[in-house]
């Protein structure tokens, strides 16, 4: 835990210290529960434990720190839904809240990118760092690009 001036306490030292040390251009994942991110991180990605947390908190104190790629179509990419759960119409509230968060703290609209599962694993093994997280909602995987200030 972090006790800073203006800074969330569910940013851990790791975590702000990955946060600070990310160029323009570099990215993130958040990762759900399901997410192989320690098979991911043998890639190459830091991997950062924010084990029991789930990422819309993690995400909104993130977003007040981390600016998104203003210079890139999406900024911010989801894991799509594989065919059979799109055939059954499974849903997925967390992308909404997700949206909502993103959206709030760039102040405008962004534009989110879905990325078919297996892209996203390879996406992710380029990644700066993986954050795992104890997101349960299904697809709950995120990345974010990051921008400039």
């Amino acid at each position: 835990m972090v006790i800073l001036k203006n800074i969330s306490r569910i940013l851990s030292p790791e975590l702000l210290s990955v946060l600070a040390r990310m160029g323009h251009g570099n990215e993130i994942v958040f990762a759900d529960a399901n997410f192989p991110s320690a098979s991911i991180c043998k890639h190459g990605p830091e991997l950062v434990r924010a084990d029991g947390h789930g990422i819309p908190s993690l995400l909104e104190a993130t977003l007040k720190l981390l600016p998104l790629d203003s210079y890139v179509p999406a900024p911010v990419a989801l894991m799509d839904l594989v065919p059979a759960d799109k055939e059954r119409g499974l849903e997925t509230p967390v992308w909404d809240e997700y949206k909502k968060l993103v959206n709030s703290a760039e102040g405008k609209e962004v534009e989110v990118e879905l990325v078919e599962r297996f892209a996203f694993y390879e996406r992710a093994k380029k990644a700066f760092a993986v954050v795992a997280t104890g997101e349960g909602a299904l697809y709950g995987n995120i990345i974010l690009t990051k921008g400039v200030l």
